[in-house]
């Protein structure tokens, strides 16, 4: 009977790794995601570490600050991970919020080698923490480099309500890699941003056919801003990320000089373009109108086929 036991607890957990990672929480994808029952909370609800800023603007606190922070094993391997919670405060980073993921991502770069998974899910940065959130922004942009400098891949998995905007767009793009969904949008100005600063003329904020296609998931794929696009469950995430940690990942001058490349090549040839369908037709897309309504599988057959080189290209 005790041999059994596992068995039954692992084919009642195989199952709910086919729940949509856009609809769960950030405790529910860290617990799906990794092996059961291997995560450790690092600052745990217990602790109640809050921000200290926003009781002064009389708005609601959360236990953990919008950000879960741990270790557990995936397929039987030892992982930090970070998960945000896209539904406190879209996921924005303060004070608490960044110093959570600064510190996880020290640890993996004093241990060396311990890959870290940042399950994004954020709006940017809180403006009643403005000057803590920015700050926290370049310790984190600056901890993700020296984690990847002592060879521990820090990878991100984007795919939550709140997308990966503002600072997280850029901590993002600092990532060993990115496995990115449909609902996986990332910018580091808002739709309402862009329309406020620039016009509607610019960038309407209500045309949601044009804010998917423009920041969405499909686009970041096509233009070789994420090197994978997953369907939307807690497994097709699983399995990006064991597909990214089983690559070699080493950040050096020649890592830098191919980004650096690859960005100059992407202003030349679409700096012109006046609209994502646009760039999916110079990218030799065929029928680039169909892509926003092509199926998951469907669409990572066609990115497959079409595929520009990525930032972690070698």
């Amino acid at each position: 009977m005790k041999s059994a036991e596992p068995q039954a607890a692992n084919e009642a957990f195989e199952p709910a790794r086919a729940v949509s990672w856009y609809e769960s929480s950030a405790r529910a994808r860290v617990a799906l995601l990794l092996d059961p029952g291997s995560f450790v909370e690092f600052i745990g609800p217990e602790q109640r570490e809050v921000s200290p800023h926003l009781r002064v603007f009389d708005l609601p606190e959360q236990f953990d600050d919008g950000i879960v922070v741990g270790r557990g094993l995936l397929a039987g391997k030892p992982v930090f991970v970070a998960a945000q919670e896209g539904r406190f405060m879209g996921g924005a980073f303060g004070e608490v919020h960044g110093a959570k993921l600064t510190g996880l991502l020290h640890a993996a770069r004093d241990l060396g080698s311990i890959p870290v998974l940042i399950l994004f899910d954020t709006g940017g940065v809180r403006l009643q923490e403005a000057n803590a959130g920015e700050l926290a922004i370049a310790e984190i942009m600056r901890a993700v480099v020296e984690a990847r400098l002592a060879d521990a891949p820090v990878v991100g998995l984007i795919g939550g309500r709140a997308g990966c905007y503002g600072g997280g767009g850029l901590i993002a793009a600092c990532c060993s890699a990115l496995a990115v969904s449909e609902q996986g949008r990332i910018a580091v100005s808002g739709p309402e941003v862009i329309e406020t600063n620039r016009g509607v003329e610019e960038f309407d904020s209500h045309d949601r056919a044009l804010v998917w296609r423009t920041m969405g998931g499909k686009h970041r794929r096509l233009l070789g801003a994420a090197q994978t696009f997953v369907d939307d469950t807690v497994e097709a995430f699983r399995e990006a990320a064991l597909r990214f940690l089983a690559q070699p990942s080493h950040l050096g001058p020649r890592a830098l000089q191919a980004e650096q490349s690859r960005l100059e090549d992407r202003l030349r040839r679409f700096g012109a373009c006046g609209d994502a369908v646009d760039i999916w037709r110079a990218e030799g897309v065929p029928e680039p109108e169909a892509v926003p309504e092509l199926p998951a599988d469907q669409f990572i057959a066609l990115a497959d086929k079409v595929r520009r080189p990525s930032h972690d290209d070698r």
